[in-house]
């Protein structure tokens, strides 16, 4: 069995080639400047007007580079593209984007073309070409992170309401993983399974990914009660485990994330008293609990922030699946994958 999986981040993209019949620590693997700082940095050194297609993917630095683009030239996109910005569309004309059928593209070919999407596959198999390693795989995982959409509803509150639904049970993370079909509310999901439907793909959201892999750690997989926390560039998920199930999470911003405010939050997640709305008013996503977990082990650790746990009292453990602090998500992805399929 071979899976070729992408965890798609803010900073950066994790590939990991992974052979059934190799030991995974010699799988190939890649990080890479993450596609949203590939694709800002070419709308930053375009000039004149621009036609951008293609599908919805991570926004962040895009959002930013468009806007300035906006203030001296006119920038057209495909509706699928423009949900990159925001999935509210009237919100992205309101910034002055025009969107236009993407049936209409050959009008303006005379513009500046750009394409969204969140895994250029032809380059990452040349890539691996490049050191002969043959690039025909069985499977293929995605993760992205996808808050989810619904009108009316902020992203925040929106996001742990589905949470709180997928979580309604203690749950193995790889649960958390769509297998060729997702609800229709998960935009950025959906636009990787679209790109990849003559593929088995799995999809999985990025921080639930992160998780999954930090489980396959060789330690990691001797403790009963610990808390594993992915922190990110941008955001930070905590989920607590007992038994090899989740049964509570909290997310919250990176950067509010102190060492008090970590203690703080990671004690309530652990006794079970963490709410959702303490979280939520402290401008973070939310948080949900089935049931404390007491006293727990160890926290363990991944994601390019994790250094600020140094910083903390509790029992830190840095997850290393497949040999490789980088490839937390790539090795949920390959776990998720193997779950379904052997």
């Amino acid at each position: 069995m071979k899976i070729l999986t992408i965890d798609v981040g803010l900073g950066t993209q994790d590939i990991m080639f992974y052979d059934s019949k190799e030991s995974i620590e010699n799988s190939p693997k890649l990080v890479m400047p993450s596609p949203t700082r590939i694709i800002a940095d070419r709308i930053a050194e375009s000039e004149g007007d621009l036609f951008i297609k293609g599908e919805t993917m991570g926004g962040g630095f895009i959002t930013k580079v468009v806007k300035e683009h906006l203030k001296d030239h006119r920038v057209l996109m495909t509706e699928n593209a423009a949900r990159t910005i925001r999935d509210n569309l009237d919100y992205v004309k309101s910034l002055g984007v025009e969107i236009v059928p993407s049936s209409e593209a050959e009008k303006y070919s005379d513009l500046t073309q750009i394409e969204f999407k969140d895994v250029d596959l032809d380059a990452i198999k040349s890539a691996l070409a490049e050191f002969d390693v043959d690039p025909g795989f069985d499977y293929l995982g995605v993760a992205v992170q996808d808050h989810g959409y619904m009108e009316g509803v902020g992203d925040r509150d929106f996001r742990f309401m589905k949470i709180r639904e997928k979580l309604d049970v203690p749950k193995g993370p790889e649960e958390f993983a769509y297998f060729g079909e997702a609800p229709s509310y998960f935009t950025r999901i959906n636009a990787v399974l679209r790109s990849f439907n003559n593929y088995n793909t799995t999809v999985m959201d990025s921080k639930f990914a992160s998780v999954c892999g930090a489980t396959c750690d060789r330690y990691v997989k001797t403790l009963e009660k610990f808390i594993v926390m992915d922190i990110g560039n941008g955001h930070t998920l905590a989920a607590a485990f007992d038994g090899g199930k989740i049964v509570g999470v909290f997310e919250h911003h990176t950067r509010n994330m102190t060492p008090d405010k970590i203690d703080l939050f990671v004690n309530k997640l652990a006794d079970g008293t963490i709410t959702h709305e303490e979280v939520h008013e402290d401008h973070g996503h939310g948080a949900w609990s089935l049931k404390p977990i007491g006293d727990f082990e160890a926290i363990v650790a991944t994601g390019p922030r994790r250094n600020v746990l140094e910083k903390t009292n509790f029992n830190v453990h840095y997850a290393a699946p497949a040999g490789d602090v980088m490839m937390t998500g790539p090795a949920g992805l390959i776990k998720a994958i193997r779950s379904k399929n052997g």
